[in-house]
């Protein structure tokens, strides 16, 4: 495949939770050199705690006023600093069955592996699996919002600025990080 350079150096990532949006984001920041902005570890603090909104807002301010970013998460509140600043949006769009698969496995490594995340933060499979807090029952509450909500965001006149990369495949995704 033909390498090109790809221009745009302010970039959202963008999916429903377990579509693999840190590591594509994480991957897109190292390829082109880039800062990697975290979402998730703005708005968590530890024990699972929500920082309150007017702060998470300034943390995300404040992480995207630098020239040249990737930032990943699906945050409505902050979405209107994110979007407006960035470029292009990088969409995963993958199928449910995919998604419910690599949200089952990363939960289920990192819960036995008692992998740090945010702020000190583990998840845990009772957190995780059986609870209201349960990222499983989020992934069902969103999934098919997201494919409803996204396509009329990304429609709206003030995100005509935006580049957007709508990927629908683990191999698309694969094509597409090949051309950067």
């Amino acid at each position: 495949m033909t390498r090109c350079s790809f221009p745009y150096r302010r970039i959202c990532v963008i999916g429903t939770t377990g579509s693999g949006k840190s590591a594509l984001a994480k991957h897109i920041a190292c390829r082109l050199d880039l800062v990697y902005i975290e979402l998730d570890a703005l708005h968590w603090e530890s024990g699972w705690t929500e920082v309150p909104p007017a702060i998470f807002r300034q943390r995300v301010e404040d992480a995207t006023s630098s020239p040249a970013w990737v930032v990943d998460g699906n945050y409505h509140v902050v979405r209107d600093i994110t979007w407006s600043r960035a470029e292009a949006v990088v969409w995963l769009d993958y199928p449910f069955s995919l998604i419910l698969w690599r949200l089952w496995w990363r939960t289920w490594k990192r819960a036995v592996t008692h992998e740090v995340l945010w702020n000190g933060n583990r998840e845990s499979l009772w957190l995780h699996f059986f609870t209201k807090d349960s990222l499983f029952l989020w992934m069902f509450q969103t999934y098919h919002l997201r494919k409803r909500e996204y396509p009329l965001l990304i429609a709206m006149p003030e995100h005509a600025h935006l580049k957007i990369i709508h990927l629908t495949s683990p191999a698309q995704t694969g094509k597409w990080i090949d051309t950067l």
